[in-house]
């Protein structure tokens, strides 16, 4: 009963969502021109189509080793990744080129599903993370597609939500057919809300085997070199309000070191215009990289383009991740890890709990209260070369002794196939 009202309230407010993505199109004109994919309408397919979803830019940027790994041990399959935003896939495309197959996620109304499923004809479903549709997830199980959850996680906060509506979600969570789970607590949340035992394993996350490519790595060694030795912290996937602290810190810390430059990178792009006129108010002088803007002699440099965040981390001394000064829990702070640098990030990371922990214990990561305990941290260590490099150590330490679980998730998926 509980799927039959979740499906109709669905189809209710389709016209409002349809209407609402006609809106968003002004900023983003390809969500207008392929509105169609969003119910269901995409290009036919045939051959063995593997399906990933990744909801957005996060998701899709730890699916892409598993991607790779999956197509030089399986050329003949074809990749079809979809997202729920633009940015998403963005980064798909600026990954992979045409090396896949591109579209929307369908909405998941039973019409919807239905229509991609006939034309996608998918052979299995991998879902980055936890991404829960019940009308994509079961009728994929209708047609003996599996549903694999991949780098799954799972709050005690969202385990007792389906705890609450178990007539909705215990059918759909019998309907998955693997789920590779990030830790033993998620595993054992996913077990409870209905995941049969057999079908649940962990893994560890697949955000531990950080993927750097060799053009990144080349991008990055030319940026670093145009700085002339300038020290350089950046602030990645920042959300609104968050702006505003980080640029008080920044003027803290061009107190001790005016040389210093801020490498600014706000989370969403419909953000970049209005970040620009922050810093210029602030009377900070303002670098854009989307312009092609020499960072040379400013103090801010605005990294207003897409799929570049990793080759910006690895241009700078020292990271701050976004999205935890504010209470969004955080983002990824493996990306800046990965290259062997010092992280910070505020006390909100409750995304990433499992991964900050571990940081945390070898003391490869520093929470700050807020933006005058980050400027007192980014000054201190702009000073102190020695342990600015034994940090950044100690956090590329922690991902290399974490990496594993790209071969398990593959072997797995393989296995299951």
């Amino acid at each position: 009963m509980l799927q039959f009202i979740y499906s109709q309230l669905i189809r209710l407010i389709l016209p409002f969502i349809l209407l609402r993505l006609w809106w968003n199109g002004r900023r983003a004109p390809d969500l207008r021109r392929n509105w169609h994919q969003r119910l269901g309408l995409v290009p036919a397919m045939s051959g063995t189509v593997v399906w990933v979803h990744a909801v957005s830019v996060g998701e899709t940027i730890a699916a892409a080793p598993m991607i790779r790994r999956l197509l030089a041990r399986n050329p003949g399959i074809t990749i079809l990744m979809t997202a729920m935003t633009d940015t998403g896939l963005a980064q798909a495309q600026k990954m992979f080129g045409d090396q896949v197959h591109y579209a929307y996620a369908p909405y998941d109304t039973p019409g919807a599903i239905r229509r991609f499923l006939d034309r996608a004809n998918p052979r299995i479903l991998v879902i980055m993370e936890t991404e829960i549709w019940p009308n994509m997830i079961r009728q994929c199980r209708a047609r003996r597609v599996p549903v694999f959850l991949i780098n799954a996680r799972l709050s005690e906060r969202s385990a007792r939500g389906y705890e609450r509506i178990r007539s909705l979600a215990a059918p759909i969570m019998r309907s998955i057919s693997w789920v590779a789970a990030q830790a033993e607590k998620d595993a054992e949340r996913f077990r409870r809300i209905g995941v049969a035992p057999a079908k649940v394993a962990v893994t560890g996350s697949v955000k531990f085997d950080v993927d750097i490519p060799d053009e990144v790595r080349a991008a990055s060694s030319a940026l670093r070199q145009s700085l002339t030795g300038r020290p350089v912290w950046i602030a990645g996937s920042t959300h609104g309000s968050e702006d505003e602290q980080l640029l008080a810190a920044h003027r803290k810390v061009l107190q001790a070191h005016p040389e210093a430059l801020l490498i600014l990178v706000p989370r969403h792009p419909d953000r970049f215009e209005s970040v620009a006129e922050k810093a210029m108010r602030e009377g900070l002088s303002l670098a854009r990289r989307s312009l092609g803007e020499d960072p040379g002699s400013a103090q801010v440099y605005l990294g207003d383009t897409m799929g570049e965040l990793m080759m910006l981390y690895g241009a700078s001394d020292l990271a701050f991740v976004g999205g935890s000064l504010i209470e969004r829990g955080g983002h990824n702070p493996l990306e800046p890890a990965g290259w062997g640098i010092p992280v910070f990030s505020g006390p909100f990371i409750f995304n990433f709990e499992t991964i900050y922990q571990r940081l945390l214990d070898d003391k490869g990561v520093k929470l700050v209260a807020d933006s005058d305990d980050l400027a007192a941290h980014v000054s201190s260590l702009f000073s102190d070369e020695q342990e600015r490099k034994a940090i950044g150590r100690r956090a590329l330490a922690v991902v290399n002794k974490n990496r594993g679980a790209l071969d398990k998730v593959v072997d797995g998926i393989i296995e299951r196939v």
